[in-house]
């Protein structure tokens, strides 16, 4: 009977283990992709002329939500809400006021979608890492629970 419950204590911690390793997978795979597609967007704003010219683009959550924040900084200079922004009419495209804020607007939700993808991938590596830590003890306490098992050894 403990041989066996020993046994189940054992698979399931593999299968944490393996979970585990596909949220860790996940996680640094997710990582570098934000990253490599950041660089090919090479945003820069807020950094000084010379990272600039070194080749820094923005790679960090941070100096995502920095640049984020930027433009929404600037995007109230042209109108605090985007109903002063439309007038009270309905948006017009010719209206360089009413583009321009709406550009704004576009380019802000991109670099705070960057920011929250970055809390997620954050979110996968430590529960990936709480899982296979968790799978570790696990497969420790399913181990000596099958040594420790009356009946034969």
């Amino acid at each position: 009977m403990y041989r066996l419950l020993a046994l189940v204590v054992i698979a399931l911690s593999l299968i944490c283990l393996a979970v585990g390793g596909i949220f860790l997978y996940q996680g640094f795979t997710k990582n570098q992709w934000l990253v490599e597609n950041i660089k090919q967007e090479k945003i820069t704003l807020g950094l000084s002329q010379e990272e600039i010219a070194a080749g820094k683009v923005l790679t960090t959550a941070s100096e995502l939500q920095k640049a984020g924040d930027t433009v929404r900084q600037h995007r109230h200079t042209i109108a605090p809400t985007y109903e002063d922004a439309l007038g009270g009419k309905q948006f017009d495209p010719t209206d360089p006021k009413q583009l321009t804020y709406a550009q704004a607007m576009n380019l802000e939700n991109y670099l705070y979608l960057g920011v929250l993808s970055f809390g997620v991938v954050q979110m996968a590596l430590g529960a990936g890492a709480f899982m296979v830590v968790a799978a570790i003890a696990l497969l420790i306490g399913g181990i000596l629970l099958f040594r420790l098992a009356p009946g034969k050894n």
